[in-house]
C-alpha cells in the first residue's frame, strides 16, 4: 500500500517519534494545531521502547516532582480513552539507602515532595525488606517509599498518543529522516526529507539521543549526549510478590523489578562510553551480578533469559532541556532526560503544547531552557537512576 504524501506544509513539525513526540503531537492536534511528525525509523523504536516503563514523582527538584506528578496523573487516566491501554499500575519506587547522607538527602526530599502532594514516606529496613522481599543487607539504613508510583507499557503509550494525534488530523510520517531544517536568517522555514520539504517556522526537536544533530541543522546547540544502558531479565521465580515495587539500590544504581513471572534488573556501567551502539554485551554483568549477590541474592543466581539495550539522552546536570531556543525563532526542544523521557513525556507534551500556542504553561520551565549550559550554570538532579 502506497504511503501518503508528506504535506506541504504545517502549523508545526515534530522531530522525533518517542514518547515525547507523540505526547507532544497529540496535545498540540487536540488544541487544533496542524501537525506533521517525523521519525526516521518506527514510532518508539529508539529509546522509548527500550525504557524500563517505570513512573514516578520521588524527585530532589520542584520542577521534577511537579512534571512526575502531572504525567502520573496523566496515565492513570490513560486508559478511559478507548484502545489506549498501557497496563498502568501502581507498584511503587523504592530507594534503598546506605549511607547517612542518603538518608539526610532523601528526608528532605520526601519533605519536599509531601509538600506538593506526593505521598512518598521515609520506611525503616526491616519494612523496606517487607515492602520488596527479594531485597537483603545488614548495611540498609533506611529507604525512601511511594506507593503511588507506577509502572507502564512504552509502547502502549506511543500508540495511544499517535492513535489520538491522528484522530485529530495529525500527519505521522515514519520511516522519514530528517535531512535538513530551512531557515531565511533565524527564522525557521521548513524541514527537509527524502520524501520532500514540509513548510513550517515552528519545529520542535524531541529526537533523544540524536538531538544534539537535530539541533545543529537549525544552528542551536543542544549539548545531548547518547549513552547505552543495558537491562536482563531472569527466567520464570518462584514465590516472587504479585506486587512488588520498582526496588532501586542508590548507592550503586541496580534495581530490578517484575517482568511478567520473573525479573527485570540492570545497573549503571561506570566504565560505559558514550556512543550509539545498542549491542548488548556480558563485560557489564560480572560487577551487575556483584551487586546482585549481596542487594538480591535470588537475582544473582536466578537463570538469566535475555536482555536488551538502549539509549540514555544524557545532559550535562542530568536534568532535561526544554524550552525555545533564543536565537532561532520558533525552534522549540524536549530532550537530555537522562532517563526520566518516559516518565515525564505526558506533561512534556501539554508543556510543548502550551509555548507553541503562547501559553503559560502549568509550570515554569525557564530553569530547563538548553542556554544554562552557556554560562555553566547547572540544575542537578540528586535522583538519577
Amino acid at each position: 500500500m502506497p504511503r501518503a504524501p508528506l504535506p506541504s506544509g504545517a502549523d508545526v513539525v515534530i522531530v522525533g517519534g518517542g514518547v515525547v513526540g507523540v505526547s507532544a503531537a497529540f496535545h498540540l492536534a487536540e488544541a487544533g494545531a496542524e501537525v506533521v511528525l517525523l521519525e526516521r525509523g518506527q514510532l518508539g523504536g529508539g529509546s522509548t521502547s527500550k525504557a524500563a516503563g517505570g513512573l514516578r514523582a520521588q524527585f530532589s527538584d520542584v520542577l521534577n516532582i511537579e512534571i512526575g506528578k502531572r504525567s502520573l496523573e496523566a496515565y492513570k487516566r490513560f486508559g478511559e480513552r478507548p484502545g489506549w491501554e498501557i497496563d498502568y499500575e501502581e507498584i511503587g519506587y523504592l530507594f534503598v539507602l546506605t549511607t547517612e547522607a542518603e538518608v539526610a538527602a532523601f528526608a528532605r526530599s520526601v519533605e519536599l515532595q509531601n509538600a506538593l502532594g506526593v505521598p512518598s514516606r521515609m520506611v525503616a529496613p526491616e519494612e523496606a525488606i517487607a515492602i520488596s522481599p527479594p531485597l537483603a543487607g545488614d548495611d540498609i539504613l533506611a529507604a525512601s517509599y511511594c506507593p503511588t508510583d507506577a509502572h507502564a507499557t512504552p509502547e502502549g503509550v506511543v500508540q495511544g498518543y499517535a492513535s489520538g494525534a491522528r484522530t485529530h488530523g495529525a500527519h505521522i510520517a515514519v520511516s522519514t529522516p530528517v535531512e535538513g531544517i530551512e531557515r531565511n536568517d533565524t527564522t525557521i522555514t521548513g524541514v527537509r526529507t527524502p520524501r520532500g520539504t514540509v513548510k513550517t517556522n515552528t519545529v520542535i526537536c524531541a529526537a533523544g539521543a540524536w538531538s544534539r544533530a537535530c539541533g545543529a541543522m537549525a544552528g542551536v546547540q543542544l549539548d545531548v549526549t547518547p549513552l547505552r544502558r543495558q537491562v536482563l531479565y531472569t527466567a520464570p521465580m518462584a514465590d516472587l510478590p504479585g506486587k512488588l515495587p520498582l526496588t532501586i539500590d542508590f548507592a550503586t544504581g541496580f534495581y530490578f523489578h517484575r517482568e511478567g513471572r520473573g525479573l527485570l534488573f540492570g545497573m549503571a556501567d561506570p566504565d560505559e562510553q558514550p556512543g550509539f551502539s545498542t549491542e548488548t554485551t556480558d563485560d557489564w554483568i560480572p560487577a551487575l551480578l556483584s551487586v546482585a549477590e549481596r542487594r538480591a541474592p535470588r537475582i544473582a543466581t536466578a537463570p538469566i533469559q535475555g536482555g536488551w539495550a538502549g539509549l540514555y539522552d544524557m545532559s550535562p546536570d542530568h536534568n532535561a532541556m526544554i524550552g525555545e531556543a533564543k536565537d532561532v525563532s520558533r525552534f522549540l526542544y524536549a530532550t537530555g532526560f537522562s532517563g526520566h523521557g518516559f516518565l515525564q513525556g505526558p506533561a512534556t507534551g501539554e508543556i510543548l503544547r502550551d509555548l507553541v500556542l503562547g501559553r503559560a504553561p502549568f509550570v515554569d520551565v525557564a530553569p530547563l531552557s538548553a542556554e544554562r549550559f552557556d554560562n555553566g550554570v547547572l540544575a542537578p538532579e540528586f535522583h538519577v537512576v
